[in-house]
């Protein structure tokens, strides 16, 4: 049976958790109270000049980049520094940051590109702290790009999926050409001497047909201060490949357990793995730093092109209208999107866990999961996540492996 579905606008929404059965006025009424958003995505581009095959934004349910204007103009972009330096404000924030998106952000241009880094410190830095950043997939990072970059403090994290055939297998222009080489070039640019400071990371979705030490060492090679692994965007409803879902396999955490072992048996420490470095925090009891585990609170917003307020981009992979927030009335916008069912679920922790992750050991590392790869369109996003066994055995194979090394360590300062 189709789930019932209400109008929004040219989308069609499932009605099901959160949008039915979280009320918002009734935990706020229970002494609950939303944090304020902190971090913001900034689409200053819709477009991109890859095509990647596994695109969440481009390839999956939700194709509403289709009606974004292609740059986001300097009046929207002002505007939209005045609703975060208003919010800012109103919450008294010490620091905000700000990432530049896409789409290829760097298809703006350069001059483009100066103009909204300079705009965001003059309409933001007399409120409150900034930090910018921006996201890239490194294909037209050009010696101007990068003078811009040191000039405004932006720091550049860039896309690629290990080496030049991993990265290759889906990282493509239109024309079907690779663009490892050209990604390669600009890194070459970024890790000179002059630039590294700006280096913030790599990003890099699993493939696991691509062998996993040998997609670490190549990303390592390029000295990276962190590295993010992203699993590849699913959910129950629209399983991600290689799921292991109806087999009982694990097949991304087999690939990641031996990413793991390679850099936590490395004799110095070559980088940051941020799940890894996440999971092992919350292991100790610590707090997370990224979506992909633990239940920390998200307070991040995105910005599109055209100015409109959305929830974070990955959810463009569960549905059309997905990301959609309804901020009308009087008002900041995002002081309205945080009465938002969809929004109040990233907050409330281990209420938002279905019966299956409270159950769960590890509950406090995993947190659920993704979000997004919670969903289903039969009861939304109220699940596990689709990669509930992979995630289990990975936490549980680096528990194993941190506890002996405390054991080991705990024994040796007794014998001393």
């Amino acid at each position: 049976m189709e789930p019932v579905s209400l109008s929004l606008g040219r989308f069609r929404e499932p009605i099901s958790w959160p949008a039915v059965g979280l009320d918002v006025a009734e935990l706020r009424r229970g002494g609950w109270e939303p944090l304020p958003f902190t971090e913001f995505i900034v689409k200053i581009h819709s477009r991109c000049n890859l095509a990647c095959d596994y695109c969440y934004i481009y390839e999956m349910a939700d194709q509403s980049w289709r009606d974004q204007p292609k740059t986001m103009s300097r009046n929207v972009f002002d505007d939209a520094c005045r609703m975060i330096g208003d919010h800012a404000r109103i919450f008294a924030l010490p620091a905000v940051d700000l990432v530049f998106h896409g789409g290829e952000p760097l298809m703006v241009g350069h001059r483009d590109l100066e103009y909204f880094a300079r705009r965001a410190r003059e309409l933001l830095e007399p409120i409150v702290e900034v930090g910018l950043g921006m996201q890239t997939n490194g294909v037209l990072l050009d010696d101007e790009f990068l003078r811009i970059c040191d000039q405004w403090n932006i720091q550049v994290g860039v896309s690629i999926d290990g080496d030049e055939t991993g990265n290759d297998r889906h990282r493509r222009d239109r024309r079907g050409m690779g663009s490892y080489a050209r990604v390669a070039e600009g890194l070459a640019r970024l890790t000179t001497d002059e630039h590294r400071h700006l280096f913030s990371g790599l990003l890099c979705t699993i493939d696991v047909d691509n062998d996993p030490v040998q997609t670490y060492e190549a990303l390592a090679k390029f000295a990276p201060p962190a590295v993010d692994f992203l699993l590849p965007h699913g959910n129950w409803t629209t399983p991600p490949p290689a799921s292991g879902i109806h087999d009982g396999t694990t097949p991304h955490a087999d690939w990641l357990i031996a990413v793991f072992d390679r850099w936590y048996n490395a004799p110095v420490s070559e980088t940051n793995v941020r799940l890894f470095g996440d999971i092992i925090d919350l292991i100790l009891g610590g707090e997370p730093t990224s979506e992909t585990v633990g239940l920390g609170p998200i307070r991040l917003a995105v910005i599109e092109t055209d100015g409109t307020l959305e929830q974070v981009d990955e959810l463009k992979s569960t549905f059309a209208g997905a990301t959609k927030l309804r901020t009308e009335g009087e008002g900041n916008p995002l002081d309205l999107a945080l009465r938002e069912p969809g929004m109040a679920a990233r907050q409330i922790g281990a209420d938002a866990l279905s019966d299956t992750c409270l159950a769960c050991p590890v509950r406090t590392v995993c947190g659920g999961g993704h979000y997004a790869h919670r969903y289903s369109e039969d009861n939304g996003f109220r699940n596990p996540s689709v990669y509930c066994a992979d995630l289990l055995k990975l936490i549980q194979h680096i528990e194993v492996r941190v506890r002996a090394d405390i054991e080991l360590l705990s024994a040796s300062g007794r014998d001393e």
